[in-house]
């Protein structure tokens, strides 16, 4: 057969990849990408004898690392390969595509299946001859150990630095400022600081120290108001000793210190302490949930009551005629119950109330009677059927304050609970749990 009656090259389909890991420079009218792209384009262009033509979109990621696979312009390539309207992918070189060899293996398993061919414009090899695999494979070996010795190098930096007791970025505490790559300190914030850690050796309790750091609108470095979280890692923070800490170990460090090792110590005694001893200590400041609204079948008021056997703590309500000593004739009626078990079943009736699907249609329209309409429906529904999540995450005064508002009674007789509710207030909570104010309040 002569060269005149030779078929033409099966027209092959070829898309472009192209990366960047860092986003310098990309505002720029001709970056890397850009490079990357051209000499791509230029290979095709030298290959259209074999029937190699572009196509017309561009798969482009810029900022973004080779090693991870959640790329926007990879993923689409990936569909579009799945899709058939692709034949040919090429690179300018293989680490752009990925730095992982384990990464690049789902590659070639994608390209394989969808009879995709892969090139490399700088390193000549194709991927559908075993010598291109082994080509392949000894390239990204040594692309990933590039990468891995550079992260291994980045790391004894920072460890360097830390035993040096230099400040190399990242979180910054509160109480201190960053200049010229230092920590400084910021007087208003360090005297918010040593007040925090006072106020913790005078009341022993994360938890009453969190509510009250709230209630006084105490904020984080973030703007955010304090939670008990935030306030453990605070009082741990061995920043405010001026040491610098790397991977649990404290080097002294370049900046001022806050808290003076007096101090220091004094809280981390109280924090060595049993947790049970500092949570008795932070229920016996705060209030019982169903004070003033339990009562016995014969109408007598039941008040909250506790007992110490030996490190642990028992609440009970308790009748007003056990305490005055009366005897009222009815045996069955009970006197002391444990507090945990009563406040827990009245809480699983308001849960239980506030998802049934009959409470959230006079809810909205009590909403947007009082000119609450901005209130999305979806969104006050949610709230309704979120409340226990939302609940957990409360402090004990802000839902004592919550059952007062929705609880009207709760009778004790000897058949059980009888627990009446104020459906008319679930309106009012849920729009106070969803302003800001609140929900600020129970993050």
């Amino acid at each position: 057969m002569d060269a005149m009656s030779k078929p033409p090259p099966r027209r092959l389909r070829c898309a472009v990849y192209a990366r960047k890991s860092s986003e310098e420079g990309l505002e720029q009218e001709f970056n890397s990408l850009h490079a990357q792209r051209e000499a791509c384009e230029a290979y095709i262009a030298s290959q259209r004898s074999e029937g190699w033509v572009l196509v017309r979109d561009q798969y482009d990621d810029g900022g973004i690392s080779g090693g991870t696979l959640e790329r926007p312009a990879l993923r689409q390539l990936l569909a579009d390969i799945e899709d058939g309207l692709i034949d040919v992918v090429v690179v300018y070189k293989i680490d752009r595509l990925s730095r992982s060899l384990m990464d690049f293996s789902k590659l070639v398993e994608v390209f394989d299946r969808n009879g995709v061919t892969f090139v490399s414009v700088t390193q000549s090899f194709n991927t559908t001859t075993s010598m291109g695999r082994l080509t392949l494979n000894i390239l990204l070996s040594f692309a990933q150990f590039e990468r891995e010795v550079t992260a291994e190098r980045i790391r004894d930096k920072v460890k360097a630095s830390r035993m040096k007791g230099m400040w190399m970025g990242g979180y910054v505490p509160l109480g201190y400022d960053v200049r010229d790559r230092k920590l400084v300190v910021n007087a208003e914030e360090a005297a918010t600081v040593r007040t925090v850690f006072e106020r913790f050796v005078e009341i022993g309790s994360a938890t009453v120290l969190a509510r009250d750091l709230r209630r006084d609108g105490v904020r984080s470095k973030q703007g955010t108001l304090i939670d008990k979280g935030y306030l453990y890692r605070l009082l741990n923070n061995r920043v405010y000793r001026g040491e610098a800490i790397h991977k649990g170990t404290a080097y002294p460090g370049e900046h001022e210190a806050i808290i003076e090792e007096r101090l220091w110590d004094q809280v981390h005694a109280i924090l060595g302490e049993s947790p049970r001893k500092r949570v008795n200590n932070s229920r016996a400041l705060t209030p019982a949930l169903l004070k003033g609204l339990i009562f016995t079948t014969t109408g007598v008021a039941m008040t909250p009551s506790c007992t110490n056997k030996g490190a642990r703590r028992y609440r009970y309500y308790v009748s007003m005629d056990v305490i005055k000593n009366r005897d009222t004739g009815e045996e069955n009626v009970p006197r002391r119950l444990a507090a945990d078990m009563v406040e827990s079943a009245v809480i699983t009736e308001i849960r239980r109330v506030l998802r049934a699907p009959e409470t959230a249609a006079p809810v909205l329209a009590t909403l947007a009677r009082d000119g609450h309409g901005d209130i999305a429906e979806a969104d006050a529904i949610k709230a309704l059927q979120t409340f226990h999540d939302l609940w957990a995450q409360l402090f004990p005064a802000e839902q004592a304050r919550i059952v007062q508002l929705l609880v009207r009674r709760v009778t004790v007789g000897a058949d059980g609970l009888v627990i009446d509710l104020r459906t008319d207030g679930i309106a009012g909570v849920m729009r106070d749990l969803m302003t800001p104010r609140v929900l600020e309040a129970a993050e």
